[in-house]
């Protein structure tokens, strides 16, 4: 009898998780939360848990409560697919993830492949922000859904804006030594030749993924160049480092930039005296004239003392909450089809759609400089008293890009 008592009070806990994990949608979260990519995992992470206190205080998602659930993969392909098989082992059905496309493509065929062989205990993979056109192209997937806008529709909005700059004429390319950086240049190199072919390009320099902690070198080659511009996609330490380095030696030129209002940037352009000089290309920045996006934007900044550097996850999430609540369903394979072809009200105002055809989101974009703001410009970042100022919009429309995807679906 005691044996018996003694196997029932060990049971118990274990029914009650069991219970509980049913009434819990639980999503991971595998991206850097330690090494050169800590700096954006953990505000990525603080993020979406921002993001699920709003769900939950609306009911959750078909009434269960969202949970964050962080899985460290120290921006490595290899840890992350270690980081996946745990969270589903642990039952996790939703993986989200976006610091690095070399990772993103990892996760993408590791899911894939695991779904073949597991019908009907199938996961998504949720991509917030890795923006290698192949994920949507020639490695695209049905369990894979991409919110951030990819870095060919990126770089079309700048240099759409840079061909109307008659002060640039000497470029720089300088970026991270893996698919994402190589995508970047790559672009830009073609773009311009299209666009501006009056442009020279003075330099073209990869660098290894967040191992660079003294940029110095790399500017002083940037000053010799004699070049006014500088387009680059680095982003975590990379871009801060980057632009720190720039502050020191004094660099006076215009940046084109994919993520230069990561943690750091910001600083280090104020330091630099580069007063909108410093542009972003995003699907938003926190002085847009918008109410529910700014009031989002204050809501954040009183608890984490940071500003959303992810309106795109906003989307995800949200719409995440609205196709399980059309499939009526939690599960991933009628989530997925729900969230084929949505069409949905964004962030900081506009529609925005999924693309049937490779997952890929489309939405409004927006070029902005940082410097000086206006009466009507709230926030600043990093205490700087600088903040981001809408120079261009791109809408929706104008955003789209062909596709070679060739969708397997179940």
């Amino acid at each position: 009898m005691r044996k018996l008592l003694m196997a029932a009070a060990f049971a118990l806990p274990m029914l009650g998780g069991t219970a509980f994990a049913q009434d819990t949608v639980k999503i991971g979260y595998i991206d850097p939360l330690s090494g050169g990519g800590a700096s954006v995992g953990e505000v990525g992470f603080k993020t979406y848990q921002f993001l699920a206190d709003e769900l939950n205080a609306k009911g959750g998602i078909l009434g269960k409560k969202v949970e964050i659930v962080p899985l460290d993969n120290k921006t490595n392909p290899q840890e992350s697919i270690v980081q996946a098989q745990k969270a589903i082992d642990a039952g996790i059905r939703y993986l989200t993830q976006g610091n690095g496309s070399s990772v993103a493509i990892a996760l993408s065929e590791f899911v894939t492949k695991y779904n073949e062989r597991n019908p009907g205990k199938e996961v998504l993979y949720f991509n917030y922000a890795a923006v290698d056109p192949v994920l949507t192209n020639e490695k695209c997937s049905f369990w894979h859904f991409r919110w951030d806008a990819n870095s060919d529709i990126k770089m079309a909005a700048l240099t759409n804006y840079m061909k109307t700059q008659p002060s640039v004429k000497k470029v720089y390319l300088i970026n991270q030594d893996y698919s994402f950086g190589e995508s970047v240049r790559t672009a830009a190199r073609a773009m311009l030749k299209e666009k501006r072919p009056d442009v020279e390009i003075v330099g073209d320099e990869k660098h290894p993924l967040l191992k660079i902690t003294d940029f110095a070198p790399y500017i002083a080659k940037i000053k010799a160049s004699g070049a006014d511009s500088v387009i680059t996609g680095n982003w975590g330490q990379d871009i801060a480092l980057l632009l720190k380095a720039s502050a020191d030696a004094g660099l006076k030129v215009n940046w084109y930039t994919y993520y230069a209002g990561g943690t750091g940037g910001p600083t280090a352009i104020k330091q630099a005296g580069l007063n909108h000089q410093v542009f972003q290309i995003a699907e938003g920045v926190a002085n847009i004239d918008h109410k529910a996006s700014r009031d989002f934007e204050k809501a954040l900044r009183d608890k984490y003392n940071f500003g959303l550097f992810y309106p795109r996850a906003v989307n995800e999430m949200r719409m995440f909450a609205a196709a399980a609540e059309k499939a009526k369903s939690l599960d991933p394979v009628k989530v997925a089809t729900a969230l084929e072809g949505m069409e949905f009200e964004v962030f900081s105002g506009g529609k925005g759609h999924m693309r049937k055809d490779d997952h890929q989101f489309f939405q409004p974009m927006y070029i902005a400089s940082f410097g000086e703001r206006k009466a009507d410009e709230p926030f600043d970042e990093e205490k700087t008293g600088w903040g981001w100022h809408v120079v261009a919009k791109i809408d929706t429309d104008q955003t789209n890009v062909p596709t070679t995807c060739k969708m397997t679906r179940p």
